[in-house]
């Protein structure tokens, strides 16, 4: 351990950058033929040797590119213990990565990423494997194995690389058949959190003409995060997962050659979707967490959907003779979460359900490049891939307090006794043991039926809180680009692609008791009500589906290309390059977003004979019915770049150029006509500048590129929560930066790689609601928590004293207490009905007019969503100004062939916001990640012996945060980079 400590403190005397350009001690393999397993030997070369890549398209030298590009060969991979994406975007400049919240992931290239939150929603960066472009992938939660290389291109592509990007392009190249000779490696790895990592790889000519290369990986380790709650699993976030890739490549002449790539990607495991939720609880329930700050909290429980539906106030407002039936007051104790406390560590939790976790893609592509004649090159790229993903976690991170002696459970075990009553099916299905046997919760699934339909997941003393967020993706894809290699000045490349994928059972639910509860004392209500009319045969009945279920039955796009460049080389050292593209998107979405949304006689068990279903099927046009949309839209632009390079030496570049980008638009899910938000929003635009440099100096011994740039940002896509659901809007936007990449080997034995980057991003003016605190910080806006949605709206008027006494004399009419102060605001709030208290503004009965001195007419009072505020001049969300990194290697001869390779890295990463709005607690901090290792490398690199840590300092990096819905008390979910993590790895080759 002490010469790992003394290598932590080699990281931090080079604080200023770490690895980041295309990352080789050597020259760099040709295609299919790099071996796995050492640290590269820097001994063997007296300078740093060229990469190639292929970032337009044909191998090419890193250093004549005129593109920002960033290139890591799988030795160097392996070096700076980058195995997965998190680890990837430390050493690159003006890069991000971070989980998002629905099982998906973001990368951000210059302030440019995934706001965009949906199925309708484009990345905006480009996912490629082999060039193939990947629209849904789970490659974000796999590890790196066997790769040629990995290449970052930052700035938007569109006239090169497959489907449009706005923010750049990670193109993942696999390692294919060596035909020359057998060769295989190995590699076994234990650390820390019981973790076992092995990987192989065997190739294997079959003929002169026939390769096959195998390779895979398997992880298996204890989880992350410690769980204090007994009744469930003590560690979550645990990884049991492996991949297997497969490759043969033909070269029946010397102008052909074909490769067919098969991958395949299996997890299951308790991954925890959300490493932790903070909050600074709100004890009036009118917001659920503060706007203020985070704490570690959580949320009041009387803010939620679930407490709001099975309150004594709302049972009694929609009938007197079912607020026997609360579950408490909406006012009083807070019976899920009062007294209970939360760890303050990120990583301890004490929850009550644990994570579930299935993911699995496989990928069947093919590759051919096929040599026409002297000048031209015909490469064709094309496959099939299919992922899927199912996810539950426990919504809340808590525990929840056992409903003991609830008076509202012994009310409907008392009603269920009574002959003939409805109240009889909802005791059996939520207390089939009686009040305090356990409360039964259901299982998020398709039948929508839940509980009442037989569909338990668990029963437990309190409610069972968790989510399910679950799809299935498939998608086929065909490109061909022809090049032309003419011996004049003039060439040029051809090219086009068509991506067909459609993604099923788009699912995103939100199970709790308190919603069983509701969906099936409101359906008893509804049954007594219809008998008490004379309806004697109506039948018993819940409303279904007894849980949040956002789903998206059926989602495609249908997208292709036409591109081209054409090349000019003026004389030996300028060079101009022009290229256009036609793009063209049509997509189609099947949506719905129900809850509680229609009356299911007991016994409906087959979803696809549940009314909900048929009244689907049944309004062919979706006409009038906000829970469902139908929809279809189309987009085609014409995008290009232009370039222009000069080679003042053979070794130093300088070039400018222009490139305009373009990612579709989509179409928002359904939302209820009362909230003001667009069907459908528009595609985005950048128009990017950039004027770079790439030299080389010292006889091969310094490289240095640089960069500057500028972006016009145009119809930003963000994303808001709107009645429990994502919806998006469009904004624009200024960008600019620079970034500096140096690799340094100042003799055979050392190799030092720095890079930093500065980003200023500013929005331009747009007037959005904070969902946070929808009074937008006026002290005469008065906050609203509906009691029929849980969501919040705002009342305003000539003044706050006017807004205040309107609300109270509404709230006295159904027995609501009046406004209070809502502590970190500057306003008041109170529990309501948002829709009622507009009608009854624009027509008041007789008393209220004379409350207010009003003859005729509505009362001046309105009532919104929410005060938008201006987030002109704010940040883009993650887009930290500075990030820096440094990493340093030394290899030592030893006797008998040995050397001794330590090396150390360390990167910084600046202060960012979340979210647009870029309040105090939208701030996500700056951090640090330190890594070292030692590796003994045998004669000719045959074996080795690795010992390794990373996060040195154990640092609990946020990458990234996610505000919830006003329904669940507005808590905040983050998303860390991974522990302090040590081992010690072995392995060969040959």
């Amino acid at each position: 351990m002490r010469k790992l400590d003394l290598l932590g403190a080699t990281a931090i005397a080079l604080l200023f950058t770490a690895p980041a350009l295309a990352q080789d001690a050597g020259n760099s393999a040709p295609q299919g033929a790099p071996e796995a397993g050492a640290a590269p030997s820097a001994a063997a070369d007296e300078g740093l040797g060229d990469i190639v890549v292929t970032a337009q398209r044909k191998g090419e030298r890193l250093q004549d590119v005129p593109i920002s590009v960033s290139a890591f060969s799988g030795e160097a991979l392996k070096s700076q213990q980058i195995n997965n994406a998190t680890q990837l975007q430390l050493s690159l400049p003006n890069i991000t990565f971070t989980k998002t919240n629905f099982t998906a992931s973001s990368f951000t290239i210059r302030g440019i990423g995934d706001l965009c939150v949906g199925f309708a929603c484009d990345t905006a960066t480009g996912i490629h494997v082999n060039d193939m472009p990947l629209l849904s992938t789970r490659l974000f939660e796999t590890e790196y194995f066997d790769l040629e290389r990995v290449e970052v291109l930052r700035g938007p592509q569109g006239t090169l690389f497959g489907r449009n990007a706005t923010s750049g392009v990670v193109n993942f190249i696999t390692a294919r058949p060596n035909l020359a000779r057998f060769g295989a490696s190995g590699s076994v790895e234990y650390g820390n959190f019981n973790s076992i990592r092995g990987e192989g790889m065997v190739n294997a000519p079959i003929t002169d003409t026939i390769g096959v290369r195998l390779a895979g990986y398997y992880l298996n380790r204890d989880g992350f995060t410690k769980n204090l709650n007994p009744a469930a699993k003590s560690r979550v976030d645990d990884r049991d997962l492996y991949a297997l890739r497969g490759t043969i490549r033909w070269e029946p002449t010397e102008n052909t050659t074909l490769d067919i790539i098969g991958y395949y990607f299996h997890e299951k495991d308790n991954r925890s979707r959300v490493q932790k939720q903070l909050c600074h609880r709100d004890p009036t329930g009118i917001l659920g967490c503060q706007p203020d700050r985070l704490g570690f909290d959580i949320a009041n429980g009387n803010s939620t959907l679930a407490a709001v539906l099975t309150s004594t106030e709302f049972f009694r407002i929609n009938s007197p003779a079912i607020a026997p039936f609360g579950l408490g007051s909406i006012y009083g104790t807070d019976l899920n979460f009062g007294g209970l406390s939360v760890p303050s560590d990120l990583r301890t939790v004490n929850i009550d359900f644990t994570p579930t976790y299935y993911a699995q893609e496989y990928h069947i592509m093919g590759r051919l490049e096929q040599q026409l004649g002297d000048q031209f090159k015909l490469t064709l790229t094309g496959g099939y891939a299919d992922n899927k993903v199912d996810s539950r976690t426990d919504y809340n991170l808590a525990a929840n307090n056992p409903l003991v002696n609830n008076p509202g459970l012994f009310a409907l075990a008392a009603a269920a006794q009574q002959p003939g009553s409805p109240f009889a099916n909802v005791a059996q299905a939520l207390i089939p043991n009686g009040p305090n046997g356990g409360l039964c919760v259901s299982n998020i699934d398709s039948s929508l039926t839940g509980v009442y339909g037989g569909n338990t997941i668990k029963c437990a003393p309190g409610s069972t809180d968790y989510d399910r967020s679950q799809s299935h993706a498939r998608q086929y894809s065909i490109e061909g680009h022809v090049d032309s290699s003419f011996d004049g000045p003039f060439n040029f490349l051809l090219g086009g692609i068509y991506v067909d994928s459609k993604t099923t059972q788009g699912n995103y639910g939100v199970a709790s008791f308190g919603l069983d509860y509701a969906s099936g004392i409101l359906g008893a209500a509804q049954t007594l009500g219809q008998r008490a009319a004379g309806n004697a045969a109506f039948p018993n009945v819940f409303l279904a589906p007894p849980f949040f279920f956002n789903n998206t039955d059926l989602f495609t796009i249908k997208s292709y290309g036409l591109f081209g460049e054409a090349y000019f080389e003026a004389s030996d050292r300028l060079k101009l390059t022009a290229g256009l593209r036609y793009s063209h998107d049509k997509k189609f979405v099947r949506a719905r977003s129900p809850i509680l949304s229609f009356a299911v006689p007991y016994g409906v068990t087959d979803g696809t004979q549940s009314p909900f279903i048929a009244a689907y099927d049944a309004d062919p046009g979706r006409t009038g019915n906000q829970l469902f949309a139908e929809r279809q839209v189309s987009f085609g632009r014409l995008t290009g770049r232009a370039v222009i390079d000069f080679k003042v030496t053979p070794d130093n570049l300088i070039y400018a150029s222009y490139s305009r980008g373009y990612k579709s638009g989509g179409i928002n899910p359904p939302i209820p006509t009362e909230f003001n938000v667009s069907e459908t929003f528009a595609p985005e635009a950048v128009n990017a500048f950039e004027i770079g440099t790439k030299n080389t100096f010292a006889n091969g011994t310094i490289r240095l590129n640089a960069s500057a740039f500028y972006y016009q940002y145009k119809n930003l896509q963000l994303s808001r929560i709107v009645a429990r659901t994502s919806v998006n809007d469009n904004t624009d936007a200024d960008i600019w930066g620079v970034e500096v990449e140096t690799i340094l080997k100042p003799d055979p034995r050392w190799l030092i790689n720095l890079s930093a980057s500065y980003l200023s991003t500013s929005i331009k003016s747009k007037l959005l609601v904070d969902s946070r605190d929808v009074s937008g910080g006026r002290s005469d806006a008065v906050i609203i928590k509906d009691l029929t949605n849980a969501s919040n709206c705002v009342v305003t008027g000539p003044n706050a004293a006017l807004a205040n006494a309107y609300v109270n004399a509404f709230n006295s009419s159904l027995g609501l207490r009046p406004t209070t102060a809502v502590p970190g605001t500057n306003t008041t709030g109170a529990y309501s009905i948002c829709t009622v208290l507009a009608s009854t503004a624009a027509n008041p009965p007789a008393a209220l007019r004379t409350a207010f001195g009003i003859p005729t007419g509505p009362l001046p009072f309105t009532v919104s969503d929410g005060i938008p505020v201006d987030i002109g001049g704010n940040k883009l969300p993650n887009a930290p100004a500075f990030k820096a990194s440094a990493g340093a290697q030394y290899t030592a001869d030893l006797p008998g062939g040995l050397t001794l390779v330590p090396r150390a890295d360390l990167t910084f990463t600046g202060e960012q916001y979340s979210r647009s709005f870029n309040r105090a607690i939208d701030r996500i901090p700056s951090f640090t990640q330190a890594n070292a290792q030692i590796q003994l490398n045998g004669p000719d690199d045959r074996w080795f012996v690795r010992g390794f840590i990373s996060n040195i300092f154990d640092s609990n990096s946020i990458t990234g945060q996610y505000v919830t819905d006003q329904s669940t008390g507005l808590f905040t979910n983050i998303f860390t980079l991974e522990p302090r993590r040590y081992g010690i790895a072995a392995g060969f080759k040959f």
